[in-house]
């Protein structure tokens, strides 16, 4: 399979809305800006019930985003197989996000027939400094 997008971000916007409505059950939080070659990036606008106490965004937030930003960059490459699945995620909180827009962008480290590994890096919108890393593997269903 070739690493080059065959979705673009308006299809994975659109996808979310049609057959992944349920991502939006907090309101329109999460939002595809980018695609390319082997990657995708999400824009996550987190909200005052996201944070924990200590006023940072709460780790099931920074999962939800990196889940998400995982599956959203998995279709891309395949299509739209809604019935793809998180099979394994890690993910390590490395600083305190506060509350303000972040972005993961998602690389896939090995794409095959039915199983998928990649990697996740959350930030501050247009930062470099890493709030959250994260590696994800989904099962594909067959064709």
């Amino acid at each position: 399979m070739s690493l080059e997008p065959i979705l673009t971000v308006e299809d994975l916007n659109r996808f979310l809305e049609t057959d992944f409505s349920e991502v939006h059950t907090d309101g329109r939080i999460f939002e595809v800006i980018a695609t390319g070659p082997g990657f995708a990036t999400m824009r996550l606008d987190p909200q005052d019930k996201h944070l924990r106490p200590g006023g940072t965004v709460s780790g099931p937030t920074l999962f939800a985003l990196a889940d998400v930003t995982a599956y959203i960059t998995l279709l891309a490459h395949i299509g739209p197989v809604a019935l793809a699945v998180t099979t394994n995620l890690n993910i390590n909180f490395l600083r305190k996000p506060r509350l303000e827009p972040l972005q993961c962008t998602c690389r896939i480290l090995k794409l095959g027939k039915r199983l998928a590994v990649l990697d996740a890096a959350i930030s501050a919108l247009g930062a470099q400094e890493l709030v959250a890393h994260a590696t994800a593997t989904y099962s594909i269903p067959p064709r």
